[in-house]
């Protein structure tokens, strides 16, 4: 019986992922900027070209733009799309609604990526409980990305915050990655699912860690642009990703303005952060 092997996971020197943590620095500022211009009122296409300007201005390029066709800078999902959301002058963005900005960016050839979800205006019923589930399992999904551990426990602690927050949709049909010099690289790291499986995790792996958690059920469709992904039954969607490194001090947040130290510093949530506490000196 011929053995099943894992397909290889690209190791960075530490030099390389000093570069990719500029790539995530420049997604780090390019959110902030698109952040601050999500107000009632403006197109999301005005968000992304502030983004873009960051990033250009940076001397750093999009990941997106181009990607298999994609025509932006950010995706931009609002209310019950989920990820992959166009952005477009005709849509305004309007007191109440719950954004999802998702970036990536490129120097020397290295990628960052990452998003965020957050609310204009006034906050519906359940969209900020929402959030913060979403938020607080990305972030014990980060924490389990440490050298000896399994890829799985990184998923399972993801869906064990999720599960213990509320009856939350886990999107499972999209998924984080590897990252480094490309975008979508091996192996894909699915949000939930048993521990204990799949690649061991070693030092200079690189891994865009994701979830994707809706109000309702966790079915998704296609909308006919053939990119904007939505909730098939029409409820909120949240979506938050980080970019990290795998290092002998521990995870190393590169889109993280800090990397990382401040959130997995914090107490445990849901999910226990894994013995061996958070990495030291990794704030640059």
């Amino acid at each position: 019986m011929r053995m099943r092997r894992e397909p290889p996971v690209q190791l960075k020197t530490p030099a390389q992922l000093r570069l990719m943590r500029e790539a995530g620095l420049v997604v780090a500022a390019a959110l902030d900027a698109a952040v601050a211009a999500a107000q009632p009122g403006a197109s999301t296409a005005e968000v992304d070209a502030v983004a873009a300007a960051v990033i250009t201005g940076a001397g750093a390029t999009a990941s997106f733009l181009g990607y298999h066709g994609y025509p932006a800078t950010l995706c931009i999902s609002v209310n019950d799309e989920i990820v992959h959301g166009i952005p477009a002058e005709d849509r305004l963005l309007a007191a109440g609604d719950v954004v999802s900005i998702d970036c990536g960016a490129i120097v020397a050839g290295w990628h960052g990526d990452a998003a965020r979800t957050v609310i204009v205006g006034p906050a519906p019923d359940g969209a900020a409980e929402l959030i913060a589930a979403c938020e607080e399992a990305m972030w014990q999904g980060l924490a389990a990305a440490r050298a000896g551990a399994r890829l799985t426990d990184i998923s399972h602690a993801i869906e064990t915050s999720a599960r213990a927050a509320g009856r939350y949709g886990i999107v499972a049909e999209y998924t984080g990655h590897g990252i480094g010099t490309e975008m979508h690289m091996d192996p894909p790291v699915p949000n939930l699912g048993r521990p204990g499986r799949g690649p061991l995790l070693a030092e200079g792996m690189a891994l865009a860690v994701e979830p994707m958690l809706t109000a309702g059920r966790a079915d998704t469709r296609v909308l006919a642009d053939g990119w904007t992904v939505v909730t098939e039954d029409g409820s909120l969607a949240a979506h938050f990703e980080h970019t990290v490194a795998i290092t002998a001090d521990g995870p190393w947040v590169l889109t993280a303005a800090d990397g990382g130290a401040a959130r997995l510093a914090l107490p445990a949530g849901p999910a226990a952060v894994p013995a061996g506490g958070p990495p030291a000196g990794r704030a640059g």
